[in-house]
């Protein structure tokens, strides 16, 4: 009699082994880090593909949204977000779209544990809005694309791995998985951040032009220029405290020694400048302010500085610009452009290809290796960051980035003054009490700053010292301040005569206008 075999005596043991369904919560873990590899990977493959010269160096697709939606905002929603986050603007957005980013991947993993196919088809969907956004950047070539379809690819893998059933027993572990595919997406972001934003050869690049002498005569603060009054912004404005408004998502960090400048267009002749041959050029220092066209009354978007270049208009010349060329695009290594009056290159004001910025090579986040500085102008016409390209044109053949999105083409600078202190909602004790700040008008200097206290007369205030017209002038008011609250305003007149509006406009299209008021009160 032959015994029955333990199969066929235990039926089950022939069962494979029980499955249950994935948690939500882990498979909603899972569709994070589906996201986590995509992007991580695609930013790695994105920054090896950039130092290799295959890409544009603009594929890593998280940037590529961020500045895609920055490139279709509104200039009233520009205005809103500087409103509400101020310099840190781009910081927010880029906050803004990891978390949506990752509230629809978890969503994704959650789909997923029932619908696999609609999962991996929402995926696919979110992939290819990453891959329309980096095709969508200046410049863009099929190859920027490459990144983000491998990292979607390797998403997709892994989603397709956990999300919707394991077993309960045997090899395949789901945590283990977790953990294995979150290290390798969060080391390949880290790396390719590195390697792709925060370079060690711009780095090294920029220390070591830090640790030579800077090759233009140092100009010192005129006596009297900075009255230091407690509590006011100071003359010269310090590196680290200085306004930051731009488009660039990530900031680009470039090799000097690999920066080169073309001059092109309406020209008679092409002219190619790099790195070494700008340093060869005879360097001068200069006083000038500059000034965010989305700055509001009273705002901080705007600071003066010490700035170390080589006059365009020079560069300029040995170009050649054509008979009815007026404009000079300037482009940006992130593809960013701006239209300047060829006459605000030209006409022997200080605009400059600037190196420094306070004697210090310019800060990554300012335009390092060159940037343009051009008094008179807001920065959305004349302050290209990280420039690489200037074309001589005209402005009925080109328009910069912000023109067709509503702001003016051009952008002259308007008169303008600010209250430091005391600031608004402040309580200060009766007697004499320093009302300051300062007033610019980039250009055209200032010749006179009054305070108004109340509905009273408007009383001169004592001006600083005057250290350029491109710069702005520090002012204070010695107030004779009684009990109660009181309202405090400003306004400034310049040197052609031209009293500041006191019209209140917004920023757009071409700068606010208004008198800066704060309220206080005196114990």
């Amino acid at each position: 009699m032959s015994s029955a075999s333990p199969t066929a005596r235990n039926p089950v043991a022939s069962r494979p082994p029980a499955t249950q369904p994935v948690p939500a919560w882990a498979a909603a873990a899972h569709g994070l880090v589906a996201g986590l590899l995509t992007v991580g990977l695609s930013t790695l493959i994105a920054a090896i593909l950039g130092w290799l010269g295959g890409t544009s160096g603009q594929a890593a697709p998280i940037a590529a949204v961020s500045s895609a939606f920055i490139d279709r905002t509104p200039p009233w929603l520009k205005d809103l977000a500087i409103s509400a986050f101020g310099t840190n603007d781009k910081r927010a957005l880029l906050v803004g779209v990891v978390i949506v980013l990752a509230v629809l991947c978890a969503v994704i993993g959650i789909l997923a544990r029932t619908r696999l196919t609609a999962a991996l088809i929402a995926f696919g969907v979110l992939g290819g809005v990453g891959v329309a956004a980096v095709l969508s950047r200046p410049e863009a070539s099929l190859a920027d694309a490459v990144p983000t379809v491998l990292g979607t690819a390797a998403g997709l893998w892994f989603l397709s791995r956990g999300t919707r059933s394991a077993a309960a027993t045997g090899a395949d572990n789901p945590a283990r998985r977790l953990l294995l595919g979150a290290a390798v997406g969060g080391s390949a972001a880290y790396v390719g951040w590195f390697l792709g934003g925060d370079s060690a050869a711009a780095t090294a690049s920029r220390e070591a032009i830090a640790r030579e002498p800077a090759r233009a005569t140092k100009i010192p603060v005129p006596a009297g220029a900075d009255l230091k009054v407690p509590g006011a912004t100071p003359f010269v404005v310090p590196n680290d405290d200085f306004y930051r408004i731009d488009t660039a998502i990530i900031v680009p960090r470039l090799n000097a020694d690999e920066w080169s400048l073309r001059v092109t267009g309406m020209v008679e002749r092409e002219v190619a400048l790099d790195w070494n041959a700008l340093q060869d050029k005879p360097m001068h220092e200069a006083f000038v302010t500059l000034t965010c066209v989305s700055n509001e009354v009273g705002g901080d978007l705007v600071g003066n500085a010490v700035w170390t270049g080589w006059p365009v208009r020079d560069l300029l010349a040995q170009a050649g610009p054509l008979a009815g060329a007026d404009m000079v695009l300037q482009t940006s290594a992130d593809g960013w452009t701006c239209g300047t009056p060829l006459s605000a290159m030209t006409d022997g004001r200080n605009a400059l290809l600037a190196v420094r910025m306070n004697g210090e090579p310019l800060p990554f986040e300012h335009g390092f290796p060159v940037r343009l500085v051009v008094p008179g102008l807001y920065g959305f016409v004349s302050a290209c960051k990280w420039v690489t390209e200037l074309k001589v044109t005209t402005f009925a053949k080109d328009v910069g980035y912000w023109t067709p999105r509503g702001w003016s083409a051009e952008g002259p600078i308007k008169t303008s003054s600010r209250i430091d202190v005391p600031r608004s909602g402040a309580t200060v004790p009766a007697g004499r009490v320093a009302v300051a700040g300062v007033a610019w008008a980039q250009h055209r200097g200032i010749a006179e700053v009054e305070v108004q206290v109340d509905d009273g007369p408007w009383t001169p205030a004592r001006l600083a010292a005057d250290a350029s017209i491109d710069s702005w002038r520090q002012w204070v008011l010695d107030w004779d301040a009684t009990p109660g609250s009181h309202t405090l305003r400003v306004r400034a007149r310049d040197l052609t005569g031209a009293l500041q509006s006191a019209v209140a406009r917004p920023p757009a299209p071409n700068g606010a206008e208004g008198l800066h008021t704060v309220t206080v009160r005196v114990d």
